[in-house]
């Protein structure tokens, strides 16, 4: 029986020839665009991130501009979107710290990034992996449906799951392979009914072959 190891080469290869141009579908730019599209998609879409970013950044598109908002004015702007109140007080709030602390940049070092207003673990994963080219793996919803069923990990928290991820797959294909299986996530491997039966994977994929059948399509 092959390894963890040796089945996480098969499955990023698999990955790879199955979506060669996945990126963040999150629209951005620059470091600090980024970071606040990543804060805003939590228990959200990056589609519908991507409906509300271009009058946000119209009106605020650096840190000194969204440290001078109102949480209010933010609300109006992102209310179409999970937990805005609180997305709208962080984003201020990192602002004012980014400012105060880093003059309006947003730090390339994951201790810096998850001391601000809003930031976790995965949204400065992202970020470093990214706009910063770091060797991370961000676990989001998908990436953690998809590596469950594949068997690569059973922990129940997405940091150990990522940590478990990252011992067995090489720095240079993590966040490529994080694009990738968010993408699988969305396309194939979904969460109600995974399309199996579609699914280039299949063969190494440890999901149980009940919960297969009949679920192509």
């Amino acid at each position: 029986m092959a390894s963890d190891q040796e089945r996480a080469v098969r499955i990023v290869a698999v990955l790879e020839s199955a979506y060669p141009r996945a990126v963040t579908a999150l629209s951005h730019r620059g470091a600090f665009q980024l970071l606040v599209a990543v804060v805003l998609s939590a228990r959200t879409t990056d589609a519908q991130v991507n409906k509300v970013t271009p009058d946000l950044f119209r009106l605020y598109p650096t840190a000194q501009a969204m440290a001078q908002a109102d949480p209010a004015d933010l609300e109006k702007l992102v209310r179409h979107l999970g937990l805005f109140r609180v997305k709208a007080r962080h984003l201020v709030e990192m602002s004012r710290e980014l400012v105060r602390r880093y003059g309006g940049e947003v730090p390339g070092e994951r201790a810096a990034l998850e001391s601000l207003p809003g930031v976790g673990h995965k949204t400065a994963g992202v970020v470093l992996g990214v706009f910063f080219g770091k060797p991370t793996l961000p676990v989001d919803t998908h990436v953690f449906r998809v590596i469950h069923r594949l068997g690569l990990s059973r922990a129940a928290d997405p940091a150990r799951v990522e940590e478990e991820l990252c011992r067995i797959v090489p720095p240079e294909s993590r966040m490529a392979l994080h694009h990738r299986l968010i993408d699988h996530g969305r396309t194939v491997c979904l969460g109600r009914s995974p399309r199996c039966g579609d699914c280039r994977l299949a063969r190494l994929c440890a999901y149980p072959a009940g919960n297969r059948e009949g679920s192509g399509g």
